[in-house]
């Protein structure tokens, strides 16, 4: 077996872990109240799912960007949990799950370079874990779900009320009606929490949606580096994931959201993510898409204080039958803040792939600076990659910086690497590594190894 075989083994790998419970197909009210009774959750959890799934069910499907016709939500199976519960022990986690997570290096970077991991399968958190120096801080890293339950106040407080109400789109309000597992984070004022903490996210079974959401709050300068990493294997029915995360970045604190998701060809990865932004914060959003049949995912940075900073850096890659949609929304909402996105995208066979980006500078948000960057790289004539995106200054005094290219790889370039022996398909591969690296740089080590190895295995039997 080749390297690259075994990478690709790895995402393909399937399990037939024992299922504790399995929700009906078919969205109702009757379904929603099933599964906050399964977790049960307090009165004001339900009746948030039950306005959310109300705002689903007003709300028309998206008519803009990718064609979501063959998506059949009631057709989705919205929540699976699998046994075993969660533990703190990966020796305790079923050896099903643990076999699927072992073979993705899961928990092993939790041994060599993390704070903390959780893993979710399916539907529910089946592993988290925290170092003691970072609890000893008042650090909390935990499951959604164990947040509601233990940290009420703040999740009530917070959770789908300030950044990313239900109403907010379609897909939004689908996510707060089926909701489950994610990552609750809490970092207290002035805590730097030096290395990163993981969360991975892993769909195994056919035609169901994972709904996980992720919720954020670094106070007043605190810094905290989160890594999430999305995965399933291939099937031949669809899989809808629609998570969200929602962040608050608080004065002169630091964020950086990095992850790599690699999901199957047959899933809709349809999400929601947003910021809030108060003076002198910064939000960092890093990521690469890849993997399923449709994407549609915007970061968000909502600039609300003075001072306030967003970096948006995104790299995507469509291969066959994939519509990869991408970009970012950044809001200037105070003085003398500044943005910056950059976005590179790769588009081979008939694939697509699209830059869709918003910046909005408000009126009294003078001496706002913001650069936008785009470039897309092509390899066939089929390949197709365009560029939207959409500036709207209520503001004069404000320095604004777009540029966007499009090329395709050319045979001079093949040719002289092919002059130095190399052969034809490692000298696109290399042509696509410089392409990438100054996105790739900016992900720790380990997800920067990950990236090449995906763009690999995507590119692999398809050169030439």
């Amino acid at each position: 077996m080749t390297e690259v075989e075994k990478n690709q083994e790895r995402f393909d790998h399937k399990t037939d872990a024992k299922i504790d419970y399995q929700a009906e197909k078919g969205l109702s009210e009757e379904l929603i109240r099933k599964i906050s009774e399964h977790k049960d959750e307090p009165e004001w959890m339900l009746k948030k799912r039950l306005q959310a799934f109300r705002h689903y069910q007003k709300r028309p499907m998206p008519d803009w960007g990718p064609d979501l016709s063959e998506l059949d939500v009631e057709d989705i199976v919205p929540f699976m949990v699998a046994e075993g519960g969660q533990t703190d022990d990966w020796e305790e986690v079923p050896e099903e799950i643990r076999d699927t997570f072992d073979k993705l290096g899961i928990p092993e970077a939790e041994k060599e370079a993390l704070s903390g991991v959780g893993a979710q399968y399916e539907s529910q958190v089946v592993y988290q874990n925290m170092k003691e120096e970072w609890e000893e801080k008042g650090v909390i890293f935990c499951d959604m779900d164990k947040a509601v339950q233990e940290h009420e106040d703040l999740v009530k407080d917070y959770f789908m009320n300030k950044c990313v109400p239900p109403q907010d789109n379609k897909f939004a309000a689908l996510h707060g009606a089926l909701w489950s597992g994610g990552s609750f984070v809490y970092v207290p004022e002035d805590v730097e929490v030096e290395i990163p903490v993981q969360a991975y996210f892993r769909m195994n079974s056919k035609g169901m949606g994972q709904f996980e959401h992720t919720l954020i709050i670094a106070e007043k300068g605190a810094t905290i580096h989160y890594i999430e990493g999305c995965s399933a294997p291939q099937y031949t029915r669809s899989n809808l994931h629609s998570g969200c995360v929602e962040v608050f970045v608080k004065e002169d604190a630091h964020v950086q959201y990095s992850t790599v998701q690699n999901w199957s060809k047959n899933t809709y990865n349809l999400n929601t993510k947003r910021a809030k932004v108060d003076s002198n914060g910064t939000m960092e959003w890093v990521s690469g898409s890849m993997g399923s049949k449709i994407t549609m995912l915007y970061p968000s940075s909502h600039l609300n204080g003075e001072g306030a900073k967003a970096n948006h850096i995104t790299i995507s890659y469509a291969g066959e039958d994939q519509d990869i949609d991408t970009g970012a929304k950044v809001v200037h909402n105070a003085p003398n803040t500044s943005s910056t996105i950059e976005s590179k995208s790769i588009s081979q066979e008939n694939g697509r792939t699209n830059y869709r980006g918003l910046v909005r500078i408000a009126e009294g948000a003078e001496n706002s600076k913001t650069s936008i960057e785009c470039d897309a790289l092509m390899f066939d004539k089929e390949a197709t990659s365009d560029t939207e995106p959409y500036i709207e200054a209520k503001e004069d005094d404000v320095e604004i910086a777009h540029e966007a290219t499009v090329g395709k790889i050319g045979d001079e370039e093949i040719h002289y690497l092919q002059s130095r022996g190399i052969e034809e398909e490692e000298a696109k591969e290399m042509i696509v590594r410089g392409f990438i690296e100054p996105i790739a740089k900016e992900l720790p080590l380990e997800y920067a190894v990950e990236l090449n190895r995906l763009i690999q295995l995507e590119m692999e039997g398809s050169l030439g």
